[in-house]
């Protein structure tokens, strides 16, 4: 039997970083549950204050904002279906600051080289790109949001898509978190 060949620098990379993106999952949920009494607190601020975290979280452009996390800590406090709803509906009208960028900033972007291969998706297959970016959990949505401005997709087609897939995200987290949070209850 032959040996594989030993992984390439930028592989390694990728792998520590899903390492310690792991562990930081891992960490993040000890910590949740060791602290559910405060997170339970934060019910005082209601579905509205989920709504005006998870807009913040996501109207933040190329900085990852941790509103998932939120989302799976209410889950666990409220009604997961609706904390997924009014999160998604608040992360997905975040997004706005990231296609205003692109339909603003159309120079500058098109000479980013992620961008040819997003224009690309977005061209050919529209909605369902921003669908399923939205769906996914990865840093990249927001320069999927850019290149939908560039492309001068209709702001109600991307916003529409982007809340979809949002909601549906969010419907994870949220019944995620309820879950975790009755096996140590």
């Amino acid at each position: 039997m032959k040996e594989a060949p030993p992984a390439a620098p930028e592989n390694r990379r990728m792998i520590i970083i899903r390492i310690l993106v792991l562990v930081f999952v891992i960490a993040l949920t000890i910590i949740l549950i060791l602290n559910r009494d405060r997170i339970q607190g934060l019910e005082k601020y209601g579905y509205p204050g989920l709504f005006l975290l998870s807009l913040l979280s996501s109207a933040s452009v190329l900085i990852p904002v941790p509103g998932v996390l939120v989302t799976s800590a209410m889950g666990a406090v409220f009604n997961p279906f609706w904390v997924a709803i009014v999160s998604g509906l608040g992360a997905g009208l975040g997004e706005i600051s990231g296609y205003l960028a692109g339909f603003s900033g159309r120079g500058m972007i098109q000479k980013i080289s992620w961008h040819k291969k997003l224009e690309e998706w977005i061209s050919k297959y529209g909605e369902i790109t921003i669908l399923v970016l939205a769906f996914i959990p990865n840093p990249i949505f927001d320069m999927a949001g850019m290149t939908a401005g560039v492309l001068k997709m209709p702001v109600r087609r991307f916003l529409f898509w982007c809340i979809l897939g949002k909601i549906l995200k969010m419907l994870v987290f949220s019944f995620g978190g309820a879950t975790i949070m009755r096996w140590f209850s």
